[in-house]
Formats: structure tokens, C-alpha cells, sequence
């Protein structure tokens, strides 16, 4: 039976009703079915019903409340990586004492980079048994959790998320009294003097405490590490002069008028200001050192992981589309510095400007191999009295710490950009990496000279592959990969960054001489000369070859279906990353390369049996997994179709009838019709040295035979004859005869 229009419209209306109160109601209900009460609260036997909005579980041991449980995602963010929630049931207890952890869902690409899950939680679970009472109150300060190299963004996000949360429940006096009254709330009313709108100088700034500083010494940093018990990272300095300048760090609340037309500029400060919502606020935060408080975790997923802002027992850390960076700061006499990032607070994170508060910097120092040591140092902030009008009893004086008392800085030299201090960090790494593509550039060049010389190249051809294997691929991990274009085309959509590509020196080196071969050469440079995974493909088939393992030759017609296999993977693995980009990269572990090259085979069993298996199968056909397998080969083939210019040559009689270089062609890119397909070919320029072999390409044994033929006919006359008489036979066949030259010829 069909409804009435009004009928079918309420009964629409009451659908989204109920949808709508569903997704209020959170979705504690759907994951708590996942945990038992004992895995988030020692000794607890059963959960009590939900309540509230968020909702909480009240969890009990027989009849005794022991506390709740609550999903991180219905109170605050916890967006990691991949763009998507982090969720983890939380147990904290009447007191605001956190009592157990349990992720429940991810959609973190966390094994891509070799790490267990398992690791990731040991982490977090760092925080049981912190009292965010006390924190909550401001008698401590936040907690944080050790930072896990490879996965510092997603450990963070799930730290940051479950104290927030936690703070969030207890200041809403949901937990019981006791933990209420440790929060403490104040009576004080203070606000921003409109009529403080004077510019001043740079120094007036530092010397009033509206801009504050934390200056450290390498040799310094090195000795807070050595205190920590941390004698690894004390090793590895950033610079070799205990005295050189480790960080010049410096912060202000630009929002605050002032402050803010002296250090942007009036057209700036008002640009600012007409950008921002109600309840946003600005600060400027900006360095100059050898340590970066940006580092680069920003432009992998999009937070900065270095610096966190502080205030009233809660953590905020930024995220790049809250970030704006800037050239210069417009205050006379400003120094010029390296990095300078303008970060708008969200209204939800409910910052007071006025209230003092804290920028924690987390100074990350490698302490062997992938694991990295972590010291946290925290510079405070005090908006002075001249900024701000007080309609109440003043608040109590705060003690400056010692970050706060810190000198005036002097003016320093002009800095650097983020990444061009990466390339400088580099330089002898990118000195080789371009080196070594131009070597490639004049290589191809000049192949028809090379080429003509097979024993040479033979040599150049393996020193090359050794070195891109060992050096390119082992040693300094510039191993393109798939990954690299679905990133590319996902940046592409969500906001291109140079820096995001600039960051990492020798990959865009390579990618960026990927880009020209497209034009000159096809995919075949990369293919067959920089890829470390297909270098060490054809090195290990060229020693089973030097053992006599025997080499199996696919037909034609098999080798014709398999190809398109690869296609089919990169397709498949585009597709997936317009869905989620995380969800591909997880599935872009077809590639072996992080395997075998990145992690050199040290890694869970299955990743090791998969990159060994391919390499085996090339053992016997040559280059298997770029034949049929490699996404990223596919990925190139594609634009390779543009290229300008065609360097592979060919004579009339290949294909019809010679098949020589068909049937030599080490990845059967060449047609039996003789033509070279090449999405195909890798350049191993074996075709070209055929070319040019007078000994085995039957069109320059042709060549060589009639040229030895006119030489033959053409040679100079040896001592004691003249030149000869031609004689033509009843064949009409030239024929020479040499006569006798006269004894004395004078």
C-alpha cells in the first residue's frame, strides 16, 4: 500500500530523527561489544547500562562501581594518518585515575613500515595509571607516551586523544564529585585591551614578555639526554660543536592586536583576522637551529608531531590546515629565521589567551638503528598586564619558569627553508645520487659507442646495478615505489605541497629524472637501471646463469596474457587509494621492495617467504616480478607513452625473417614481428649491441662481408709490385692482377 505524501514524508522525517539521536548517542554501544570489563578494569565482572550523551558504561565488580568506560571518538578528535577515527575504549575510574586501554579499531597502515600492532599499544598504554585528576586541576601536567619511530603520528594522535577525552569527561563533572571539585574552575574575569593597538620593535617585544624564547645548545640538548639515561641519542649529536646553536625558539598570541600588527604587519594582522572564526585565536611560532620544530611529520600525515600547545591540563596539536607559514616577521629589527608558522587554535579547543599557557617542544634525537629517544621542554606563556583590562580581582602572579626568563636573542643570520636544510643535512648523498644520474644521462647518450663495445659494457652495465642495489637501494633507501604515485595523485586532489616531495632528497632526485626519462626514453631507465629490487632481480639471474641454473623461456602467447597482470594491480591499487589512501598502501604490499630493500629482509615471516618466492621464480626467467607483477612499472608505462624520441634501432630484416633479437631479448619485449613493445622494455640496450655485432646480427654480417669484400679488393699494394690491371671476366667481375715493379724504378 502506498502512503500519502504528508504521511510518507513524516515517516521520513521520523528516520532521520531516530539516525540523527544514533549518531548523537555516539557509537560506544557497537565497540564495547568488542571488549570485556576486565581488559579495561582489573578485576571488574560486568558493564551497567549506558547513559548520557556522550555515553558512558558504568563498570562494576559484583555490585561496587568501580568507574566508566567510554569511546575516545564520541568526546573528542582522534583522526590519524589514514583520515580516519582512531578508536579506543577507555576505562578511567571515579578519581580520574585512566585503569585500561583497548584499541578497537584502526584503519592505521601501521605494518607497512614493519611494526607490529602490538608495539604501538605498548606505547599508549603508557598512560594507565596517570591521575588526569591532577592534571585536570593543573597540579601536573599532561602525560605523554613514547614516541614509536616509523609511527610517531598515529601514537601521538592516540595519546593526545585519550587525555583530551579524559580531561573533557572530568570537567564535565560526570565522574562524581570528588574528581569535579580536584578540577577547580576560577572566578576571575580578564579581557583583551582593545585600546592596546601600538607597533613596537623587536626588542621592546622580547623585553616586555610578548614574545617569549627558548634558546639551547647542541652541547646542551646532549647533556639533558646523557641525565635522561639516554647515552645512545647522547651519541649523535646534530652538529659536531657541543656550542653550536641547537634551537632558537620564539612564540607570541598574534591574535592579540598588538602583538599581532608588530610581528605580521597591519595588512597581514587583518587578513588574519578577517579568515578566523568566532572562538579562533592565532599564535606565531617560529626557530631558527640546527632542529626544526616543524620535523616532517606534517607533510607525511598532515600533524605536527614536534610541538604541542599546552593549557589547563589539555594538549592541541596542530594540523597543517590550521597552518600558515610566513617569510618574515614585520617588527623592526625582527631576526631573520628559518622557520616562522602561523597556527590558528581551533574555537573547539577552547584556548584563553589570556590565561597562561605553554608551547611543549619534543626534541626527537636518533638513538641507533629506527629507534629515536625523546626529550620534552616546555616554554610558558603569560600575556603581559599592558594587553589586557581586569573587571574582577586580579589573577594570582604566575612564576616565570626558566624558558620564560630566558635573554633577549640577539639577531641571527638569515635561515633556510625546511627542506633546503634537509638538502644541506644531505649533501653528500645528493652529490652522489645526481652524479650518478648524469653518469645514466651520458651513458644513454653515448650508448652507440658503448654498445659497439659489449665487454666494456657488460662491465659498465653490471657496476651500475651493483651500485644502484648496495649504495641506492641498501644504503640509502631511495627505493621509489608505487606508493610515490598514489601519493602523488592524493596530493594532487587534497592540496599539492612542494615540501611534501622537497622533503625527501633523493627520491625527488629520482623522481625527478624519472619525469625527463619519461620523455627521452620511455620507463626503461628506471626500470632497468634505477630500481634497486630490479637490479637485484637481474644481478642474482645473471649468477644463476654463471651456476647453469637452467632459464625457462615462456611461448609468446602465455608471455603476451601475463603482462597485462601488472596493469591490472596498479588499476586495481589507483582505484583503492580514491577510496582510502591507507587501505592501498596496505594492499601495495605486492611490491617486495620495502622487503627486500628498505628493511633488508628483516621482517615478519610472510613478508620474507613473499620477496623471496619472486626472486626465486627470477632465478629461472629473468626479471619475473617486472614482467608480470610490479604495479609501479605499470604506473610508468603509462605516461612513458609520451615520450619524444626513439633511440632503440632497428634494420628492415628485424622480425621478417631475423628473430635474433626476439628470441635474446632478456624480457621478451621485442615482437616476433620484430617491433619493441616499449611499456615493456627496460633498456638494457641488449638489442643494441646486437645492432651493431657484425658477428651475430645477420644484417651486419651482410655488411661485414661485403666490406671485407671491397677492402679485399681495395688493398694498397705491398713493396715490389704496381698497381694492378683490371681484367674483366666473360662474368663482368673485376679482377685485379698485380704486376711486378721494376727493381730500380729510377
Amino acid at each position: 500500500m502506498r502512503l500519502p505524501n504528508s504521511l510518507g514524508l513524516a515517516a521520513f522525517c521520523i528516520a532521520l530523527l531516530l539516525a540523527v539521536q544514533t549518531v548523537a548517542a555516539g557509537e560506544l554501544p557497537i565497540y564495547l561489544q568488542k571488549v570485556q570489563p576486565e581488559e579495561i578494569f582489573p578485576g571488574a565482572t560486568r558493564f551497567g547500562d549506558l547513559s548520557g550523551d556522550p555515553p558512558l558504561a558504568p563498570v562494576f565488580r559484583g555490585e561496587e562501581l568501580l568507574g566508566y568506560a567510554y569511546l575516545n571518538s564520541d568526546i573528542t578528535s582522534s583522526v590519524g594518518y589514514s583520515g580516519k577515527p582512531i578508536r579506543i575504549v577507555v576505562g578511567i575510574d571515579l578519581k580520574g585515575v585512566v585503569r585500561g586501554l583497548k584499541l578497537v579499531e584502526h584503519k592505521e597502515p601501521i605494518v607497512l613500515i614493519g611494526i607490529p600492532e602490538a608495539k604501538v599499544v605498548a606505547a599508549v598504554n603508557a598512560l594507565i595509571g596517570k591521575d588526569l585528576g591532577r592534571v585536570s586541576s593543573g597540579a601536573e601536567r599532561p602525560p605523554q607516551v613514547d614516541i614509536v619511530s616509523g609511527a610517531t603520528v598515529t601514537v601521538l594522535v592516540m595519546g593526545d586523544s585519550i587525555v583530551r577525552s579524559a580531561l573533557k569527561l572530568i570537567r564535565s563533572h560526570r565522574l562524581g564529585a570528588d574528581v569535579a571539585a580536584a578540577a577547580g574552575t576560577t572566578s576571575e574575569i580578564r579581557k583583551i585591551n582593545p585600546s592596546k593597538t601600538e607597533t613596537s620593535d623587536w626588542q621592546t617585544l622580547i623585553g616586555d614578555g610578548s614574545v617569549k624564547s627558548l634558546r639551547l645548545t647542541v652541547g646542551e640538548v646532549t647533556e639533558a639526554f646523557r641525565q635522561a639515561g639516554q647515552e645512545r641519542a647522547a651519541e649523535r649529536p646534530e652538529t659536531h660543536n657541543p656550542g653550536d646553536r641547537f634551537i632558537d625558539l620564539y612564540i607570541a598570541p598574534v591574535s592579540v592586536p598588538g602583538i599581532g600588527r608588530s610581528l605580521l604587519g597591519d595588512t597581514r594582522y587583518e587578513q588574519m583576522r578577517a579568515k578566523m572564526k568566532p572562538g579562533e585565536e592565532a599564535i606565531v611560532v617560529a626557530g631558527d637551529g640546527a632542529y626544526s620544530f616543524k620535523g616532517s611529520g606534517y607533510v607525511r600525515g598532515g600533524i605536527f608531531d614536534r610541538i604541542e600547545l599546552l593549557q589547563d591540563g589539555q594538549g592541541l596539536r596542530f594540523r597543517d590546515r590550521f597552518h600558515t607559514r610566513l617569510p618574515t616577521l614585520a617588527a623592526a629589527g625582527a631576526p631573520r629565521l628559518r622557520e616562522i608558522a602561523l597556527f590558528v587554535v581551533p574555537a573547539e579547543f577552547g584556548f584563553d589567551v589570556i590565561a597562561p599557557w605553554e608551547l611543549q617542544l619534543l626534541v626527537q634525537r636518533s638513538a641507533g638503528g629506527r629507534e629515536k629517544a625523546v626529550l620534552p621542554y616546555n616554554l610558558g606563556y603569560t600575556l603581559p598586564d599592558a594587553y589586557v583590562t581586569i573587571e574582577a580581582a586580579p589573577a594570582p602572579a604566575v612564576e616565570p619558569s626558566v624558558a620564560q626568563q630566558a635573554a633577549p636573542a640577539e639577531p641571527l643570520a638569515e635561515g633556510q627553508p625546511l627542506w633546503m636544510k634537509m638538502w644541506d643535512m644531505n649533501r653528500v648523498s645528493v652529490a652522489i645520487t645526481i652524479a650518478a644520474v648524469l653518469v645514466l644521462t651520458v651513458i644513454f647518450f653515448f650508448q652507440d659507442w658503448l654498445v659497439k663495445r659489449p665487454v666494456l659494457f657488460a662491465w659498465v652495465r653490471r657496476g651500475y646495478l651493483l651500485f644502484t642495489l648496495v649504495w641506492l637501494g641498501w644504503y640509502a633507501n631511495a627505493q621509489l615505489s608505487v606508493v610515490n604515485v598514489l601519493t602523488f595523485v592524493n596530493s594532487l586532489v587534497t592540496g599539492f605541497q612542494w615540501e611534501f616531495f622537497l622533503s625527501a632528497p633523493l627520491v625527488f632526485i629520482l623522481w625527478g629524472s624519472v619525469a625527463a626519462a619519461l620523455l627521452f626514453w620511455g620507463r626503461g631507465p628506471f626500470c632497468g637501471w634505477l630500481c634497486p629490487f630490479g637490479a637485484l632481480q637481474e644481478l642474482t639471474n645473471n649468477v644463476a646463469q654463471w651456476l647453469k641454473v637452467p632459464q625457462v623461456r615462456l611461448p609468446w602467447g602465455l608471455h603476451e596474457r601475463l603482462w597485462p597482470i601488472k596493469y591490472v594491480i596498479f588499476l586495481g591499487l589507483f582505484g583503492l587509494s580514491l577510496y582510502s589512501l591507507a587501505l592501498a598502501e596496505v594492499f601495495a604490499e605486492v611490491e617486495p621492495f620495502k622487503t627486500a630493500i628498505i628493511l633488508k629482509f628483516v621482517r615478519d615471516w610472510p613478508f620474507v617467504v613473499f620477496a623471496l618466492a619472486v626472486l626465486a621464480a627470477g632465478l629461472f626467467i629473468e626479471r619475473f616480478y617486472c614482467r608480470y607483477l610490479c604495479p609501479l612499472g605499470a604506473a610508468l608505462a603509462i605516461p612513458g607513452r609520451i615520450r619524444m624520441f626513439e633511440w632503440l634501432k632497428r634494420w628492415p630484416e628485424c622480425g621478417s625473417p631475423c628473430q635474433r633479437c626476439a628470441k635474446e631479448c632478456p624480457v621478451q619485449s621485442i615482437h616476433p614481428e620484430g617491433g619493441i613493445n616499449v611499456n615493456e622494455c627496460i633498456y638494457c640496450m641488449h638489442c643494441q649491441e646486437l645492432y651493431h655485432d657484425d658477428q651475430r646480427c645477420p644484417h651486419m654480417i651482410q655488411v661485414r662481408l661485403k666490406r671485407e669484400k671491397f677492402m679485399a679488393l681495395s688493398t694498397p699494394v705491398s713493396r715490389g709490385e704496381v698497381p694492378t690491371k683490371t681484367v674483366v671476366t666473360h662474368k663482368g667481375a673485376p679482377i685485379r692482377k698485380a704486376e711486378k715493379a721494376p727493381e730500380n724504378p729510377v
